[in-house]
Parts: C-alpha cells; structure tokens; sequence
C-alpha cells in the first residue's frame, strides 16, 4: 500500500503517521501488485499464442485459446501453461528476430512468471528471460528503440517520439514485461526506479494508437499512479480517473478492473464506502463472460479475500 498509514497488527490506521521511506514503500506496493498487475493482460497473451501457434500451421489454435479464455477453473490453466512456454522457446529458437514470436514469448512469460508461480527466484527467473524477450521484440520492430530501457528518464522520452504506429503493438508488449520483471525484482531499487519510464511507455502507446488495448492501457496506468505517492510520480486523482474510464471502456465486463480500483485507489485512501461497492459488485455479477471468464473468476476470488479482510484493515 503506497500512502499508508502506519498501521497496528490489526490494520487499523494511526492518525497522522505515515510510512515514508521510499524504497520500503516502493517495493511493498509493487509486491503487493503481484498477481493483479499482470492479470490484465492474459487475454492479449492467449491470442498472440494462438496467432502464433496458428501461423505454424495448427488450425486448432483459435479453439485452443477460446477454451482457456472461458475456462472458470484457473488451475487448468496454469497447470497447461508450462507447455506453452516450451513452445514458445522453440520458436523463437527458429525466428529469432520475429517480433510476433519474441512478444507472443515475453507476454507469457511474464504472465505465468507473476501470476502462477510463488516461488520468488524462479518468479525472478520466469519475469527476466520475458523482460529479454520483449526486449529483442523492440529491436526488431524498430532499431532506434534498441537500448532504450537503460537510458536515463528525459533521454528515454525522447527515444520515445521514434514510435512508430506499426511499433505500437511491440511496445505495449515491452511494457508488460518490464513491469512484470519489476514486480519480481521488487527489492532491487534500480528495478523500482524504472516505473516511470513503464508508465511513459504505457502513455506513448495511447498517444501513438489510443484503441490499441484502451481498457488494458487505462488500467495499468490507474494501477501506476495508485502504487505511488505523490512525491514518487503517484497521481490518485488520476489513478481514479483512470479506472473509471477502463470500466466503460470494457463496458464493466472485465471484474479485474474493479478489483483493482478497490485495491490500490479505495484502499490506499481509505474510502471504505467505495471499497465495499466496487467489491460487492464483482461478487454479485455473472462471471461467464466471453473471452473474460478466467479472469472474471479470478476477480471474484480476490474480491472476496478483500472483502473478507476489510473490517481489519479498515
């Protein structure tokens, strides 16, 4: 939680007092992203496999990835995803400089190195090789974004008006797997330090394509600005304004985003009323929703640990 009150053993704040130290709080909020930061962007995930996959030559794939988008038990999934992976690695091992293979690979590995795995050095493992993955994607959809990850924040924006509309897919891509590696490599400064430049990725490519992936762009840059304090780039007003236009962008279908509002907006600021709301209304709706159903049942079940958590936290 970013902005939060000092708190007891119970949850309950202390008046007036804050924790402040900036890497403690940096890294506890990011961690705390774990499974919701990635989530968002599994539906992206499970149709690049399925172009990918299809491209060498199974008609299946599209059946493939409709059965695990409306599948209502997570565990399938995760259980079927290590197969993926393998599958991804020996395609890029024959087209090394494909950027459909290489962001199909870093979208995957970063969803299942921080969604489905709890151990932290292989989550570190998983989160890097999609960093690298999404990196070499950058490169060969565009040269002059090559290197652009190491530089320093005013030269990155920069680098950044070299986006071109046919890179915006790419970037969206590097962008999910940097912060998925960060997440992963939550106690690492240098790691944290990154988020404003993940978060200027993440605004190029609504700058550059404002419909590619609207929802998903609204809600990770809601989730950016939440994370934060003020003093370290948070904006909360924002971060609101942001989670309420991925709701109607997706039209309320996606439950994920109202958990995510709850978490890191209502909670952070303590707005119980909004809290409780948002959550209620994600354990009250139907889940199935057509290419939303993993991720809506996923939703649920964290909105019920919130719920469930609240009076002591409150």
């Amino acid at each position: 939680m970013i902005l939060s009150q000092s708190s007891t053993g119970t949850g309950r704040r202390r008046q007036g007092r804050f924790s402040c130290h900036p890497l403690r709080v940096r890294a506890r909020a990011v961690s705390r992203a774990a499974r919701w930061l990635v989530t968002p962007f599994w539906a992206m995930v499970l149709s690049a496999c399925a172009t990918v996959v299809a491209s060498a030559g199974s008609g299946l794939a599209g059946n493939l990835t409709v059965a695990m988008m409306n599948q209502d038990d997570p565990a399938i999934v995760r259980d079927g995803a290590p197969a993926y992976l393998l599958m991804l690695d020996s395609f890029v091992e024959g087209a090394p400089e494909n950027e459909s293979v290489l962001s199909a690979a870093a979208e995957l590995y970063a969803a299942y190195g921080v969604v489905f795995v709890d151990e932290p050095l292989r989550a570190r493992r998983l989160t890097r090789r999609a960093r690298s993955y999404g990196q070499r994607a950058l490169c060969s959809s565009n040269a002059d974004l090559c290197g652009i990850w190491d530089l320093a924040y005013d030269d990155f924006l920069d680098r950044l008006g070299r986006v071109r509309e046919r890179d915006v897919a790419v970037l969206y891509t590097f962008a999910l797997s940097w912060i998925a590696y960060i997440q992963a490599h939550s106690d690492n400064f240098g790691a944290l330090a990154r988020l404003p430049q993940v978060e200027a990725a993440l605004r190029r490519v609504q700058e550059v394509d404002p419909a590619h992936e609207a929802a998903s762009v609204e809600r990770f840059l809601g989730i950016l600005n939440t994370i934060r304090p003020p003093a370290l780039g948070g904006d909360f007003e924002a971060g609101q304004a942001h989670f309420e236009r991925a709701i109607e962008l997706s039209g309320g279908r996606d439950l994920g985003i109202q958990v995510d509002y709850a978490r890191y907006y209502a909670r952070t600021l303590y707005e119980r009323e909004l809290h409780d709301r948002l959550l209620q209304d994600v354990v009250a709706a139907d889940p199935v929703a057509r290419g939303l159903t993993l991720f809506n049942t996923l939703a649920q079940d964290e909105a019920r640990e919130l719920l469930d958590s609240a009076d002591a936290y409150f």
